[in-house]
């Protein structure tokens, strides 16, 4: 038997190495290896119901990405180099990791720089987001059940503290955006009041545009009783000599009221500079700008309240669909599929090396 080993590992070398290997790996995997427990936790992220009035500052500056960009932000938070030094702090992830596991699995160094301290974190924490059912799929791996657990907590308490830090600053900057643009309104508010007030007292006008209006209507009717007085003329004149007292009454009124035409229509328009619809362009200007003025001082006021419930909006809470779960046995490594893996991958390059080998040796042939 032994001279059919030796025969069997100098004609087949590469299957000697691959049948070699996978004892060594299998004995590695079912013997050597050390266990780890693993933690499991499903989370989601929940907005508070809060009512909020149509019109608000986020109507304004575009709606959020939706849920599943508020789980990204906290996936990378949760695998972030800030998080794994909270995590450190708090734990103890450096002595934990280099204290227990085999010589393959564990951290061999407690004092390695935090870029490979890093690397070896995201192979003991894993955080998938599955978009179908819009959560978090959280795992840990720690080689004690009570490190385990006590990591999910602090990476769901923590996480939780993140999002709504995130969603105050957000919320504070946009009323301190606003509370500034408050004062800058409302004193130009203030501004275009003052100047209509001082404009009308200059004038003791309330609304030169109401007085126009009332005098138009002064113009109208009189020129509907110089109409009237004009058509009585012609149909005196038709029968009555010019000098008879009836018509030159008549001649009398016409020429009166056209005198208070024309004074009416000099009040409106004058070739002076102080002219009445001078004054009224100008009121309607000082009108439009204080109008102006208070709907936006309004709109904003009403921004910067939505804008506070927004804030209690964007808040947003963990909620724990699977807490997370106290192990009571290890299920890492996998071994068996460990050692099937790399045996069927061996045995596979092992054929491969041996179809290349025979291919040559027919070549030379």
């Amino acid at each position: 038997m032994h001279v059919s080993l030796t025969r069997f590992i100098k004609q087949s070398p590469h299957w000697a190495f691959a049948f070699i290997a996978i004892v060594l790996v299998s004995f590695y995997w079912f013997v050597w290896a050390e266990e780890r427990y693993v933690s499991r936790a499903i989370v989601v992220l929940e907005s508070p119901q809060v009512a909020t009035p149509e019109f608000s500052l986020s109507s304004l500056m575009g709606g959020g990405a939706g849920n599943t960009a508020d789980l990204l932000l906290l996936r990378e938070h949760l695998l972030s180099v800030d998080m794994l030094r909270v995590l450190d702090e708090q734990l103890g992830i450096r002595q934990h990791y280099s204290e227990h596991g085999d010589f393959f699995a564990k951290l061999r160094d407690p004092n390695v720089p935090i870029e490979d301290l890093h690397e070896y974190y995201l192979r003991r924490v894993e955080v998938e987001l599955d978009e179908y059912a819009g959560v978090l799929n959280i795992r840990v791996q720690g080689y004690t059940p009570e490190f385990a657990h006590d990591m999910a907590s602090l990476l769901l308490e923590a996480g939780e503290n993140h999002m709504n830090e995130m969603g105050h600053r957000l919320a504070d900057e946009q009323v301190v955006f606003l509370e500034r643009q408050m004062i800058r309104l409302e004193e130009r508010f203030e501004e275009t009041r003052a100047q209509l007030l001082a404009f009308q007292n200059e004038y003791g006008l309330v609304s030169p545009t109401a007085t126009v209006e009332s005098i138009n209507q002064v113009v109208a009717t009189l020129e509907g009783d110089l109409a009237r007085l004009q058509a009585q003329r012609n149909a005196l004149a038709s029968f009555q000599s010019s000098q008879s007292a009836e018509l030159r009454q008549v001649e009398r009124s016409i020429a009166a009221l056209r005198d208070q035409i024309t004074e009416q229509r000099d009040r409106l328009a004058q070739a002076t500079g102080n002219s009445l619809n001078r004054v009224s362009a100008e009121y309607e200007t000082l009108e439009l700008q204080a109008q102006f003025a208070q709907e936006t001082y309004s709109s904003a006021l009403a921004a910067l309240e939505n804008t506070r419930l927004e804030a209690a909006r964007q808040l947003k809470q963990v909620s724990v669909l699977q807490s997370p779960l106290m192990p009571e046995y290890p299920t890492e490594p996998n071994r068996l599929y460990n050692s099937s893996v790399f045996a069927i991958i061996t045995i596979f390059l092992a054929f491969i090396l041996s179809m290349l080998i025979m291919i040559v040796k027919d070549h030379r042939d």
